[in-house]
């Protein structure tokens, strides 16, 4: 699946795609879920790459 990424500074939103997430198991993140991501600028606003839960 896909969703969104609220930036804490309150930037834009960062597109996020299940593939670019680095957990074993399931991939999946939830609501208020602290996480560390890169990103990139693509045709379509913001990609988050990279992305890994915090503690």
């Amino acid at each position: 699946g896909y969703g969104f990424i609220e930036q804490p500074d309150g930037g834009d939103d960062v597109f996020v795609h299940y593939s670019s997430i680095d957990m074993d198991g399931y991939k999946t993140l939830v609501e208020g879920m602290a996480v560390d991501y890169e990103f990139t600028q693509g045709d379509r606003g913001l990609h988050a790459t990279r992305v890994v839960r915090t503690a």
